[in-house]
């Protein structure tokens, strides 16, 4: 059963990678080459380990991880189905951030903490969220279902769901229906853009 549960998984991110990358060729090579997948294949065991309190070993495979990715994921982090990283270095997603089902990460994100208390720290991100490269979304904030972050935000406050964030600190603004478009990256949302907020 278990086992079963396991390629059901892999396949389903085998198949998440090829809606999200239009570079991804076949899935023995996805498997082989994107270091995306080999990062959270990785953080589902050492997340196993860290909530059976088995953290010590959580921690060395989640430091082997960053080694041979480039993609850092504390063991404690939450991440739900269908998480597919983008060229992935540079990433860094803190202790107690949430992930749900559906998101995706560009390159240089960040999701850090604002504080060294042992607290809930870090972001919560809602279901179907894309962040952009280079972004920086920090602290205990929560990311709308079905919002995205620009690339090179530095996100600090909530974002609604279905907004788009931009900028520096960010501002946020509902999501038009011309901007729902699968695999564009945040960073085609300017804050440039023409004001229309019409959905």
């Amino acid at each position: 059963m278990l086992l079963l549960h396991i390629a059901r998984t892999i396949r389903e991110d085998l198949q998440n990678a090829r809606e999200h990358d239009p570079a991804a060729r076949g899935d023995i090579e996805n498997a082989i080459v994107y270091s995306g997948l080999h990062a959270i294949w990785a953080h589902r065991v050492s997340h196993w380990l860290w909530t059976r309190g088995f953290r010590g070993p959580a921690r060395i495979l989640a430091q082997a991880n960053r080694f041979f990715t480039g993609i850092e994921i504390h063991p404690g982090a939450t991440i739900g189905r269908r998480f597919f990283i983008d060229h992935g270095m540079g990433i860094v997603i803190g202790e107690t951030t949430e992930i749900g089902d559906g998101v995706m990460l560009y390159h240089g994100v960040t999701l850090g903490g604002q504080v060294l208390t042992q607290t809930k720290r870090h972001p919560t991100l809602e279901d179907n969220v894309t962040i952009g490269a280079g972004a920086k979304v920090l602290g205990p904030i929560t990311i709308g279902e079905g919002s995205a972050i620009g690339a090179n935000a530095v996100v600090t406050k909530d974002v609604p769901p279905e907004h788009i964030a931009t900028g520096i600190p960010a501002k946020n603004r509902p999501r038009r229906q011309s901007e729902r478009i699968k695999l564009v990256d945040p960073d085609y949302y300017t804050a440039s853009d023409p004001v229309d907020y019409s959905i």
